[in-house]
């Protein structure tokens, strides 16, 4: 089997003096590669293939056989790394909390391992009759929620 922490150093090495950061590496025992990178403006198909032929200049397929996929994070996808939090600033964010609450709002600041959004609720207000739409800060742990994802928004 492929050794994931080779593959990991592998991609670290293509990474060196690019803006793109690495999210995730798997390894099934079925020697499937999957590499996910990112970046802040996204990334280009053209990278992928460089990535992946750099993968495959180290890696040799006469010792072991493998299959190999190089892409992006995905948009909608729950991030994996503190990188795609920071790169979301400013953007609308789902939240599910540990206990299965789900939150949606602007992600405001990412401060590790934590990270804060603006959320509007219905609240109570004294002398009036409804609950009133307020702003509220949440602020979650990265290690403590279930996900955390951009939320795509076609206006």
């Amino acid at each position: 089997m492929i050794d994931k922490n080779k593959v990991k150093e592998i991609v670290e090495e293509w990474l060196e003096g690019k803006e793109y950061f690495l999210v995730d590496v798997d390894v099934t025992p079925d020697d499937r590669i999957v590499v996910e990178i990112d970046h802040h403006d996204g990334v280009w198909i053209e990278d992928c293939v460089e990535l992946s032929r750099f993968i495959e200049d180290h890696l040799n397929r006469d010792e072991e056989d493998y299959e190999l996929e190089v892409g992006s994070a995905g948009l909608g996808q729950p991030f994996k790394v503190l990188q795609q939090y920071i790169n979301c600033i400013g953007k609308t964010v789902e939240v599910l909390d540990a206990s299965g609450i789900k939150y949606k709002g602007t992600l405001l600041s990412v401060e590790e391992p934590n990270f804060t959004i603006l959320t509007q609720e219905k609240q109570k207000q004294e002398g009036k009759k409804r609950p009133v739409l307020v702003d509220v800060e949440r602020t979650f742990s990265v290690n403590e929620v279930k996900y955390c994802k951009y939320l795509i928004d076609f206006k």
